[in-house]
């Protein structure tokens, strides 16, 4: 079968890898993809709003399968715009995808469905937000409304911090339109985690836990990044905690959503705060996420295509689902200046010193510049290691990223180090 993959980043490169490996996939194409992927798969340049050319495309090559990485294509109705034309494909509808597309939507369905989360209140008007900032003090949780790659969450441990995200966000439009609405949250104490899971609209199937870094500074200091390393999985959630999260969070968020008239079918993602009073949901996200997926994936033992086409067609329940017993973590190669400005176009030197048994370096933001893999995003690369635990996983990734460099690079040195400290 011919799979297309929608997307350019270390997520896609993730989900292409993962992909190829399936004995019934006889060739990939991706949408734009990236120099790390072009290995694996023939990238094609059309843009990825461009549902028209892209459904064109998929028809024209006879793509048995559709699968969406980032959340804009998702937001746009390209899943509408495929399954109107009869063509398979992997991911939420436009109606579904609302529930990342919207913070005030999501907040809203988690109330109304008894859905565990911080207590909220949504403003469209700053200087209401800014009175309920003073009433409520600080540490608070401004958050843009709709998509802003996710950097529209600003953990504000002082009111002047949250004070500047609400003019920084609805007086700048830092994030254009995705800021006309604000959602105020309270601080939650507690650890944080990232369950990921496969559903068809009813049945939901859960992958293994990950834990994120989002802050850019070793000890989670500095401002919030789209995830500097991940790894799986994560201690924090037990067995039993995972089998409450299924049972109180992500069952009830599908049941929710199928009973709104917005099935939802794909992976949906649900970034957790596990506090002492049980697990709360921070966001949800409506696709993989980034860089979980390049922790959760390797250690996915079972067929990824059989999976995919077993939610597609609603029939998740009869799919058994199996991992490996073992642990992976991502550290991710960032530009100098990320999350700020960053310069492009810096070669990179070691990727091939890199690659060896246990070890996937994941294009996130790179080009080509002649032969040479050059940096082209903020998050360059995702080296991951996988092995027998966390400690031995944590080693092999940082000797990998040893193997690498270019111009000003950084990247944390302390990937893992809560589940290292347990």
């Amino acid at each position: 079968m011919r799979i297309l993959v929608i997307g350019n980043g270390g997520r896609e490169h993730a989900l292409v890898w993962k992909l190829a490996m399936s004995p019934r996939v006889e060739k990939i194409y991706a949408i734009p993809g990236n120099p790390g992927i072009a290995q694996l798969a023939e990238c094609v340049d059309i843009g990825i709003g461009n549902n028209e050319a892209l459904a064109k495309f998929a028809g024209e090559k006879g793509i048995s399968l559709t699968v969406v990485g980032p959340e804009a294509p998702l937001a746009n109705g390209i899943v509408d715009y495929f399954t109107g034309r009869g063509l398979k494909v992997f991911g939420p509808s436009q109606a579904a995808a609302e529930l990342e597309g919207s913070k005030a939507f999501a907040k809203g369905l988690m109330q109304k469905y008894g859905i565990p989360t911080a207590r909220y209140a949504v403003f469209s008007d700053p200087d209401q937000a800014t009175a309920y900032i003073r009433e409520h003090k600080a540490p608070i949780v401004v958050k843009a409304d709709g998509l802003a790659a996710g950097k529209g969450v600003i953990v504000a441990m002082t009111e002047e911090e949250a004070l500047r995200a609400v003019d920084s966000i609805m007086r700048d439009h830092t994030f254009g339109a995705a800021g006309s609405q604000v959602v105020i949250e309270e601080f939650l104490q507690g650890e944080e985690a990232s369950l990921l899971a496969f559903t068809d609209g009813t049945t939901v199937v859960p992958m293994l836990a990950a834990q994120d870094h989002k802050r850019i500074f070793d000890g989670d200091q500095g401002p919030n990044t789209g995830g500097m390393g991940a790894y799986a999985p994560a201690p924090v959630v037990t067995a039993a905690l995972q089998a409450d999260i299924v049972r109180d969070i992500l069952q009830p968020a599908v049941d929710a959503m199928r009973q709104e008239g917005r099935l939802y079918c794909g992976c949906l993602y649900a970034g957790l705060m596990i506090t002492e009073t049980g697990s709360k949901v921070i966001e949800f996200n409506a696709r993989f996420g980034d860089p979980e997926t390049q922790v959760v994936l390797p250690l996915l033992a079972s067929d990824l295509v059989d999976i995919m086409e077993a939610c597609v067609e609603g029939r998740l329940a009869q799919c058994e689902i199996n991992w490996l017993n073992q642990a992976a973590v991502c550290v991710v190669m960032a530009a100098g200046g990320y999350p700020g400005d960053y310069a492009k176009g810096e070669p990179i030197r070691g990727l091939q010193a890199a690659a060896e048994e246990g070890i996937c370096v994941f294009h996130a933001g790179t080009a080509l510049r002649g032969d040479t893999v050059v940096t082209g995003g903020g998050r360059v690369l995702g080296v991951t290691a996988t092995a027998e635990t966390i400690p031995a996983a944590v080693q092999k990734a940082y000797a990998a990223v040893k193997h690498i460099d270019f111009k000003d690079v950084q990247y944390r040195k302390d990937i893992a180090y809560r589940a290292m400290n347990r």
